[in-house]
């Protein structure tokens, strides 16, 4: 390093297991400002960087360091913005993640790999492009007329808009309206009035199979304007390009999943999370964070509105929107739907009464099956919704009782009859279906349970005739396969639609008349504390599939099959009295000392062996007594998940509980470089992790 040299903290993306949270020093011959990308050594590898905080300075490096030199600069690029280094700066500290890990992990690969002047060819044909393909000229769009209601969510909006930038941290608004109440449109008249502003919009969604009906919407509206979405079933140069058009400010309007919510925009203006209490927003591996609650931060260190949306909202945002001094959300209600269409009457079968046939109940009840008839005679459409895909969850040997285990794994291979595979729905291990049973040689081996594979299958029996689409994980596979099979039935082309959760939410069916859930019961007993609280979102999202064109909305219903119809969820559900359910799921957590009233991380840790996992986390949690914060922190014992093996892993987790978040995070702050150190002691422990705010324990 030369006397004159300065020295620059830079992000870099090192592995977490190397306890290196924070930026590496390197030496540089001048001052570069905070946000700059270039190209860094680290070990024997070429790295992208980001200059960090406090980048420059004079001085001399710690004694007997002999700082590496910085490499080229991709200087086509303006700097990442201040507001966009707080926020990460936030979410590395409070997910407990390396700054430089979670900085470079939110850009586009395509990025990481190209040296400055390959990047530097890739932006000027993406502007020369741009520029020789001008956005139409501004043209007259059909704006449908607004309720009552929609114009006072939008006026609310407006009013937090005109505050925005003179309010240090304004009120995030929960757009809470009922399926079909318009949303959607109270989110396009927010973003045109945002983009007349000059300012970008900020759209997230929680999966990618509702992006494409999205942003049609949007598209449609703003003809004049560029869209660009961004969510990993982009290919790397798709997603690259449009990263660079939001990065530039060349894109106005930023539709995204999760990872949308690092976008960098220069001049946003609105942030949108659309059905804002979708479990899908919480990333599940590496840095797992809320792209909602990060959103809801990014408004305010930006100072700009956030609405979330959501007929369900988390019963962490609707005690935030409860009135009281404590309120610190805007509730805007819709409680009606477009056109003044009612929603879908629910109607429950309880199962327990149907007679069995060889220890089985029948696939729908008579009077279920009678109704899907009605409708595909009167020409309208149904949903048949089952939330497990496959055609069978296991197959059994009944001479020996054999069944499909996965060898790798604490779990069930499922049955594909199409494929006539067996396949782990969490290590992938996939084999042909056996002719007889290995263990006694049994050529009688039967498919136990029912997946939508199957589902489609007995409906086809059931309603001959009738036109029958599936659509889950597996028949959206393939490109263009999930908007082909939505577009026949937006084109009427289907009768009865079989589908997981992915067809419960967010899509607009307008021809849909008739939701049957097939064996919800199984959340209403979960371990899992949250369970009844998804299961409600998600049979209210299916409801809500019903009935959306306000000349059938009157004759819609949803049949709920089940063997508990004296549930007090299913209850609420009848009367679509979400505010009812959430005010007894508030008053059971309170009693219990649950999340929203109390702040949870699970530390996991997993071994081939699970005796170093166990010991592990033993020796981890007796760390955690002895430093600051500990006190008034409750470590619970380690107990296997759900699926306490996986890919021949066996995993642990521990339960860490504290009575507030600031005393959750100082006992994270302490204990994080403290559990690096304790891992070295732990031969074979192959990795671990702590989940803030974790959803699924």
């Amino acid at each position: 390093m030369a006397l004159s040299d300065l020295t620059l903290s830079v992000a870099v993306e090192a592995p977490q297991h190397s306890g290196l949270a924070g930026a590496l020093h390197y030496s540089s011959p001048q001052d570069l400002p905070p946000g700059t990308l270039l190209r860094v050594p680290l070990g024997k590898r070429d790295l992208l960087g980001i200059v960090w905080h406090g980048s420059a300075s004079d001085g001399t490096p710690p004694d007997g360091t002999q700082l590496r030199p910085v490499g080229a600069l991709l200087d086509c690029l303006p700097p990442m913005a201040p507001a966009w280094l707080a926020l990460v700066d936030f979410a590395a500290s409070y997910y407990q993640r390396g700054v430089g890990e979670l900085a470079l992990a939110v850009l586009p690969p395509e990025l990481r790999k190209l040296d400055p002047p390959g990047l530097a060819k890739r932006v000027a044909r993406l502007l020369k492009k741009l520029d020789a393909t001008p956005l139409p000229p501004t043209a007259p769009v059909q704006r449908p007329q607004l309720g009552p209601e929609q114009q006072a969510a939008l006026a609310a909006f407006r009013t937090a808009f005109a505050q925005a930038g003179a309010t240090p941290r304004p009120a995030p608004l929960l757009l809470h309206g009922v399926t079909g109440s318009g949303k959607t449109e109270v989110y396009l008249h927010a973003a045109e009035d945002a983009l007349a502003a000059g300012r970008q919009a900020l759209v997230l969604v929680p999966e990618i199979n509702l992006t494409p009906q999205l942003e049609a919407r949007f598209a449609a509206r703003f003809p004049q304007h560029r869209l660009v979405s961004l969510h990993s079933g982009l290919t790397p140069v798709q997603r690259l390009r449009h990263w660079l058009l939001a990065h530039l400010g060349r894109a106005d309007i930023v539709l995204g999943t999760r990872m949308g919510v690092f976008a960098p925009l220069p001049r946003l203006g609105l942030i949108v999370v659309d059905e804002e209490h979708d479990p899908s927003y919480k990333q599940q591996e590496g840095a797992r964070y809320s792209a909602r609650d990060l959103a809801v931060y990014r408004g305010h260190l930006e100072r700009v509105p956030v609405i979330l949306g959501s007929a369900t909202p988390s019963l962490e945002t609707w005690q935030h929107a409860l009135p009281g001094p404590r309120q610190r959300y805007q509730r805007l209600p819709l409680a009606e739907r477009v056109g003044g269409g009612a929603l879908p009457r629910v109607r429950l079968f309880d199962m327990g009464v149907l007679p069995r046939t060889n220890g089985q109940s029948p696939v729908l009840a008579p009077m279920v099956v009678d109704s899907l008839r009605q409708r595909i005679a009167a020409g309208e459409q149904s949903l048949v919704f089952l939330n497990r895909r496959g055609y069978a969850p296991v197959l059994h040997c009944a001479d020996c009782g054999w069944k499909s285990g996965c060898p790798h794994c604490s779990a069930w291979r499922v049955f594909h009859k199409g494929e006539r595979t067996l396949r782990c729905h969490h290590c992938g291990f996939t084999e042909r279906v056996p002719r007889a049973c290995p263990d006694c040689g049994n050529l009688d081996i039967a498919p136990l349970g029912r997946g939508t594979e199957k589902l489609e299958e007995q409906l086809a029996e059931l309603l001959p005739g009738a036109r029958i689409a599936r659509l889950d994980a597996d028949t959206a596979r393939g490109k263009g396969q999930l908007e082909a099979r939505l577009a026949a039935v937006h084109a009427g082309d289907v009768d009865v639609l079989v589908g997981t959760q992915m067809v419960t939410k967010g899509h607009d069916f307008r021809r849909i008349t008739l939701v049957v859930a097939v064996n919800p019961d199984s959340a209403l007993f979960a371990s899992d504390f949250r369970a009844p609280e998804r299961l409600f979102a998600l049979l209210m999202q299916a409801a809500g599939r019903a009935g959306r064109d306000a000349a059938q909305a009157g004759a819609s219903e949803m049949w709920v099959q089940t063997w508990h119809p004296q549930h007090p969820l299913y209850a609420a559900l009848k009367t679509h009295d979400f505010a009812a359910f959430a005010a007894s799921q508030l008053a059971e957590r309170e009693a219990a000392g649950l999340p929203p009233f109390s702040h949870l991380a699970l530390l996991r840790a997993e071994s081939r062996d699970v005796a170093v996992a166990q010991a592990w986390l033993e020796a981890a949690a007796a760390l955690a007594a002895g430093l600051p914060g500990g006190d008034g922190v409750t470590v619970y014992p380690p107990v296997p998940p759900a699926v306490s093996k996986v890919a021949g892993i066996e995993r642990l987790q521990m339960l860490v509980e504290a009575p507030s978040r600031a005393r959750l995070q100082q006992l994270l702050v302490h204990w994080m470089p403290a559990l690096h150190g304790l891992r070295s002691r732990h031969k074979g422990l192959a990795r671990w992790a702590i989940d803030v705010d974790p959803l699924a324990i």
